[in-house]
């Protein structure tokens, strides 16, 4: 799983963590996979990111902006990550649960994603994935897996991220907390060795 053959699709329901995103983008831009994503999910992102931080007393304004910030942000980052043109794709994309998803499906498969990366799990069933080779999986399940494949270059990167972290600032083990608290639990039993070195 190395950035020069592996892509992973980010859907918007993942990427509108704060925690999730700076997780994976940080794995990406240490060259373990490419990320890969459409318009139409960073818009989603942005609304999602949007309402969260509505949600945590943040005014309207200053909620809007700082959603448009975080979309700059990974725009700039990963300018090789939008794929587009990918509508001739949904009709290969027969038995998807909710319609809503198809866009997803589509756009990975134009990307010849291996993976999509979602929350929605239910919304992409394995029986509508694996015959076109692609596989759904959590965050979670992803960042683990990552991790596992070069854990000292990983654990380097994450503390990284850690170090960027400003207001508040983290320790490791207050990151550690923060994942469990998001629910990813897999991701912290692979770090929990390593805390020192986070």
């Amino acid at each position: 799983m190395f950035a020069n053959r592996y892509t992973a699709f980010i859907d918007a329901c993942t990427l509108a963590s704060a925690l999730r995103r700076n997780l994976l983008l940080t794995l990406a831009e240490a060259e373990f996979f490419r990320v890969r994503w459409s318009a139409q999910v960073l818009d989603e992102t942005e609304r999602a990111i949007e309402t969260i931080l509505t949600g945590k007393d943040y005014d309207s304004a200053d909620a809007r902006d700082r959603a448009e910030r975080a979309r700059r942000a990974m725009e700039t980052a990963f300018e090789e990550a939008l794929v587009d043109d990918y509508e001739d794709l949904t009709c290969a994309c027969d038995g998807m649960p909710d319609h809503k998803d198809i866009h997803v499906l589509a756009a990975a498969l134009k990307t010849q994603a291996a993976t999509i990366v979602t929350e929605n799990l239910k919304n992409f069933p394995e029986k509508v994935l694996a015959p076109l080779n692609i596989e759904a999986r959590s965050a979670d399940a992803f960042i683990a897996d990552t991790i596992a494949l070069d854990t000292g270059r990983a654990v380097a990167a994450i503390r990284t991220m850690r170090i960027r972290l400003k207001r508040p600032e983290k320790t490791a083990e207050l990151l550690l907390l923060d994942m469990e608290a998001a629910g990813l639990t897999e991701t912290v039993d692979v770090l929990r060795p390593h805390v020192g070195s986070l």
